[in-house]
């Protein structure tokens, strides 16, 4: 078992792992060089680790060795090696030595800056493992982008990440919070972002997916993670890739009949406009980690599980953000697709957004930050608002005097419209009543909320006291 892990130097965690004379197994790394297990060689009594490394950089070959795959630097040409060179272990290597050892593989195929510098800087990494001798296998997936600006270091980059990977799954795997932050040992976030994680096998039969991709975004190592409906783990960058998107933000709790028709409606809407199918834009749900701490600094886990069971009910995809303001969030969707976004709403989160302080921190203010939000093809869909006697809507809403000239413009460039087909009767729904009325068990909440909702918070006992 490892010392502190943060303590450890990368040299240091290398030779630890190969002085564990029952780690042993096989890398294989396309893209980058063999900048991981390079780190074992030169740690020194790698030949007790080390059964074998492959660089299949050939496609032909590749494809020879691993099979046919679409995209070369992928999960599934990342998951097809790792399932190849663990299996060979276990096939070659068992019978004389399967008592003692736990077989490993470690795969990955990567990106990183081509000679022009033109190409996207990213890679996927995993490790296939077992944590005892004999053990039905553990496996870690992750994803980066590569953030230094030369290939040299880059590669440095990877190789360090890979490492701590490596190290990490047979020291960590138990405390796997711990494993994640482990990741950037010796490293920092100007260097590596890891905005995807997956784990999976017998040692995280217990973890929750979504849960580390949370941790993902507290921890810092991404600003943006995603799941879908079924739990399962997804690449923001690949679920959005040419493809338009719209994104609702809230605080779902609960879930009510306004959300999803504030989600309907706007998506129905902006497609008509941009004359796509609905099939063709992304839908998702973000929840913000100011809205889930909100407040206190701490995250109530079971909180934030029944906020993503809801709208697992609900058939959306989640996307966990630390983009408190909408600029930076229409940013992050613009960096990953170069189609239309839309970011739907309701009028009352259009207030928030035309508040002055909330753009202090910037030196250009909410000029600043209008202009970065509408930048190339980002446009708000609004939803109305029952405030007292009144309908809030983009055509009667009011914003300070010095800003009616700047809240104009955008509504004349088409930048803020009006959500049309929405339905009236979901005006007088509320979140915080919804909510008042489950945790204090007073009927009638079921209607303001889906069916599949209902079902949910009543089977999971969500939200009642």
């Amino acid at each position: 078992m490892s010392k502190m892990t943060e303590s450890l130097s990368t040299m240091e965690k290398a030779l630890e792992v190969n002085l564990d004379n029952r780690i042993y197994g096989t890398f294989a790394e396309i893209g980058a060089g063999q900048e991981v297990v390079r780190w074992f060689f030169q740690a020194g009594g790698s030949a007790g680790t080390i059964a074998k490394s492959i660089s299949a950089y050939d496609m032909v070959v590749s494809d020879s060795i691993y099979g046919k795959c679409q995209r070369y630097v992928g999960q599934q040409r990342l998951q097809d090696m790792l399932d190849y060179e663990y299996d060979l272990n276990i096939k070659r290597l068992e019978y004389g030595r399967g008592d003692s050892t736990c077989f490993f593989s470690f795969a990955d195929t990567v990106s990183a800056r081509n000679f022009s510098g033109t190409n996207k800087c990213h890679g996927w990494l995993g490790v296939k493992f077992q944590s005892r001798p004999g053990d039905d296998f553990s496996q870690i997936i992750i994803h980066v982008n590569l953030k230094d600006k030369t290939n040299s270091l880059q590669q440095e980059a990877l190789g360090i990440v890979g490492v701590n990977l490596i190290h990490s799954a047979f020291n960590l795997a138990h405390r796997p919070e711990n494993l994640l932050e482990s990741l950037l040992d010796n490293l920092s976030r100007d260097r590596i972002e890891i905005d995807m994680v997956e784990f999976k096998g017998i040692e995280f039969r217990r973890v929750d997916n979504r849960l580390m991709l949370l941790n993902l975004v507290k921890l810092g190592l991404s600003d943006a993670a995603m799941f879908g409906p079924d739990k399962s783990v997804l690449l923001p960058s690949s679920v959005f890739y040419k493809k338009s998107v719209i994104v609702e933000r809230g605080s779902f709790r609960p879930v009510c009949n306004v959300n999803i028709d504030i989600m309907e409606t706007a998506l129905e809407q902006f497609s008509e406009e941009i004359g796509v199918g609905t099939e063709e834009i992304v839908p998702i749900m973000e929840i913000t980690m100011n809205n889930l701490m909100q407040g206190s600094g701490s995250i109530d886990l079971h909180d934030f599980l029944a906020r993503a069971d809801m709208l697992a009910a609900s058939g959306y995809k989640v996307l966990i953000s630390n983009y408190k303001e909408y600029y930076r969030l229409g940013h992050y969707l613009r960096m990953n697709t170069n189609r239309p976004v839309a970011v739907a709403m309701g009028a009352a989160s259009l207030m928030e957004l035309f508040n002055v302080e909330y753009y202090n921190d910037l030196e250009g203010g909410i000029l600043e930050a209008m202009g970065r939000l509408f930048k190339n093809q980002v446009g708000l869909y609004v939803y109305p608002w029952q405030y007292k006697d009144e309908l809030i809507t983009v055509e009667n809403f009011k914003v300070d005097s010095d800003l009616q000239m700047l809240f104009d413009f955008v509504k004349v460039h088409g930048k803020v419209k009006d959500i049309k087909n929405y339905n009236p009767e979901y005006l007088s729904v509320y979140s915080r009543k919804v909510l008042k009325k489950i945790a204090d068990g007073k009927p009638g909440w079921e209607k303001d909320v889906p069916e599949a909702v209902a079902e949910v918070i009543k089977e999971r006992k969500y939200f009642i006291k």
